[in-house]
Order: structure tokens, then sequence, then C-alpha cells
């Protein structure tokens, strides 16, 4: 009877899904904004459209992910941009850079007061041409790609890792309750 019941049970849990979480990030770059969208498996969404819109729901724009599931988009006005992606399937992702970050992306100062000048900032100071920063702005880009796909998939490999931890928790109380309900069985009929 009770090898029936954990036949029956067995065949009835649930069969692991094989989930994956959408991965998505906008960052500044030089004069542009880089966003990045995939899965967490380490997919990249490749020539998918990216909707721009400001904090009203305002089309700003659109672009589209190249074959590693990185765009750039230039922006025009110093407004928060949402930038949304529809991967298919009930994925859809959607990143935000604030309206401060933008307009340091444009070269315009946010709202300041007469008692905090702007500071100029390094690469001014250091006398690179327009053209050489763009450069340098490209060069690191290119750089720092690998390393944020390696970051944003070592982290969802750690909670994977914790999620199966906790199932392994759990299929050891149950079999610690089936040893003691064996030894009380035992213990019981002699």
């Amino acid at each position: 009877m009770i090898r029936s019941c954990v036949l029956i049970l067995a065949l009835l849990a649930p069969l692991p899904a094989l989930a994956h979480n959408v991965i998505s990030s906008v960052f500044p770059s030089g004069s542009d904004i880089e966003g990045e969208v995939g899965f967490s498996n380490g997919d990249m969404a490749a020539d998918l459209l990216i909707e721009v819109f400001d904090g009203a729901g305002a089309k700003l724009g659109e672009t589209k992910t190249d074959a590693d599931g990185f765009f750039l988009f230039t922006p025009a006005a110093p407004v928060t941009h949402v930038f949304r992606g529809d991967l298919g399937a009930g994925h859809v992702a959607e990143m935000t850079m604030e309206a401060a970050e933008v307009a340091a992306i444009m070269g315009e100062s946010p709202v300041e007061t007469a008692a905090s000048p702007a500071a100029p900032s390094a690469a001014a100071s250091a006398g690179l041409s327009d053209q050489s920063r763009a450069e340098l702005a490209r060069m690191l880009r290119t750089e720092l790609r690998p390393l944020r796909q390696e970051l944003t998939a070592f982290k969802n490999k750690s909670d994977f890792q914790s999620v199966l931890g906790g199932i392994g928790y759990i299929f050891g109380l149950f079999g610690l309750g089936f040893y003691i309900a064996a030894r009380r069985k035992i213990g019981g009929s002699a």
C-alpha cells in the first residue's frame, strides 16, 4: 500500500521546467545609450526590435540588437528613456535610464544651483579630442561586454544552485521522515 502511494506521488510530482529569465540592462556609452538583451542561459536576443519611450509613454524612436544582443541609441532629449523589447512567449525586457543620466550623456547639466558649478570632465581636462574620446569609449565598450555577460550568467547560476540546494533539503527531510516511519513500523511489529 505504501509503495503504491509513493509511486503515485512520484508520478504526479511536477517535472522541473527548464525556465530562463530575461536579462537586460542599459548604461552610458559615450554620447549614446548602450544596452543588452538576452536570456539567463546565455542566449542573446539577436536582431530584436527595441522601442524607446519617454517616461510618459510617448515613443522616442527604435533600434535593433546586433548578433550579440547589444544595441545603441542616441538620445535627442534629456528625458527619462524606457527601452522595451518583446522576446516572445511572454518575455518582455524593459529597461529605464533616468533623465539625469541621459542629460549627462548628452553633455547637458542637470538642474544646478548657483552654489554648485559644474566640474569639467576628466576627458575634457586631459585634452582629448571628441574623436579620441569616442574611440576610447568604443574600445572600453568592446572590452567590457564579455565581463558584463559573465557577471550576469554567474548571478543567475548562483540563484539556480540555491534552488537546487533547497530541493535537496526537501528530499532529505522526506527521506528522514520515511526512515523514522520505517523504524517505528519495525519497532511496533517486533
